[in-house]
């Protein structure tokens, strides 16, 4: 498939020294915003926050929940739905606590997991609570054991750890009819006592974890090694696949002017970053190193036949060679993205975003700021190098 019916001719070498002047601003920005402006908003992953997952009884919105947060001052919670019943959600909640004491900090984010799971129980299940009775959808099982022996239950460790077990394999118990069948097996006079002591409340919590700050700092640690090795392999296997030292350092520039670019503009939207987003920022660097090494190899065919001809000019020749290729396989992916921006939720919407711009400033660098890289290196070195026949 051909777009032009014939190979166009345009000099974008001309643009170098403005891409690159622009490169430099938008990148000077990004760093003043994340050194003395609003910074990067770390999220739970590599920051501090919680991470509850619930299962509800019947299905509920995302919204609902959402709504519920926002009562407590948590509406910017990450909610994740998982699964496609319905019922069962995730949610990431950071908030920020001013202390110098690690465990203070700790105890904080304790505080904040149980200040969800407060706001997303029922206001009947409050009620029963400030009553005094036992919610068994999210009792512990040494706390079930000790109610099963005050209501004179036999074997009540055995019946505790029937009744948990299900629970932990079914995620939450609907009613008590369930109690009575197999595996659990309760007789009717213990579930009669244990209706009067207790009641099923309309969610459960099936998991509630921490980060505190050591460990958000050691993930910071391990996605930044992440990235940056990543880029060092591809210097490593552009160089040697090209036999010249000016490519890989072309390719090392362009994929960390990648990085640095879309960190820059995505720090100005005061957005996550996340798990999500390193494995975004890798994917920026898989895809643009793809197209520049297509660039790549066509100059080298080109100096084979042109070898009298200006490495300008067969650079330029080049990325005009490959223009349609570009715009075909850039725009496929721009789109595929763009959907997922506008189509996808409120929980990939950030991975997209970063994909979008990704894709945009991939085709920017490989067209604008990988051949004069190798440009600039040769005329720097002066390095003549003979082409093999």
């Amino acid at each position: 498939m051909e777009i032009f019916k014939k190979t166009p001719n345009i000099d974008f070498l001309k643009f170098r020294w403005f891409a690159l002047a622009l490169t430099i601003a938008i990148i000077l920005a990004g760093i003043l915003n994340m050194t003395i402006g609003h910074g990067l908003k770390m999220g739970v992953d590599f920051g501090e926050g919680t991470l509850v997952r619930v299962m509800y009884k019947e299905p509920i919105s995302v919204s609902a929940i959402r709504q519920l947060l926002d009562d407590v001052g948590l509406g910017d919670s990450i909610i994740q739905e998982s699964g496609k019943s319905g019922r069962e959600f995730q949610i990431r909640t950071v908030e920020t606590r001013t202390t110098s004491q690690t465990g203070e900090e700790i105890e904080g984010h304790q505080i904040l997991a149980n200040k969800v799971i407060s706001a997303l129980q029922s206001k009947e299940d409050q009620q029963r609570l400030a009553q005094g009775m036992i919610d068994l959808n999210n009792i512990d099982s040494r706390s079930l054991t000790a109610l099963l022996t005050e209501i004179s239950a036999e074997n009540s460790e055995e019946l505790a750890s029937r009744i948990m077990t299900y629970r932990n394999e079914h995620g939450i118990i609907v009613n008590w009819d369930e109690l009575k069948k197999e595996p659990v097996s309760l007789p009717d006079e213990i579930l009669n006592k244990l209706q009067a002591r207790a009641f099923l409340g309309q969610m459960t919590v099936l998991s509630k974890e921490t980060v505190g700050p050591q460990a958000g700092k050691e993930l910071r640690k391990k996605a930044t090694q992440a990235v940056i090795w990543s880029i060092i392999a591809m210097l490593v296997y552009i160089a040697f696949r090209f036999k010249g030292i000016e490519f890989g350092a072309a390719a090392i520039f362009t994929l960390s002017q990648d990085v640095l670019i879309c960190l820059s503009i995505y720090s100005f939207t005061n957005r996550e970053i996340n798990l999500p987003i390193i494995a975004a920022f890798l994917t920026i660097v898989g895809y643009s190193v793809n197209d520049t090494i297509v660039i790549f190899d066509r100059i080298r065919e080109l100096r084979k036949t042109m070898r009298k001809e200006p490495l300008e000019k067969i650079m330029n020749l080049s990325l005009n060679i490959n223009l349609t290729r570009t715009i075909i396989t850039s725009g496929t992916v721009f789109l595929a993205v763009l959907a997922l921006f506008l189509f996808g939720g409120k929980v990939i919407n950030d991975f997209a975003f970063i994909m979008l711009v990704g894709s945009i400033e991939g085709v920017y660098s490989t067209i604008f700021m990988s051949c004069p890289v190798v440009l600039w290196w040769n005329q720097l070195f002066g390095k003549k190098k003979k082409v093999r026949k």
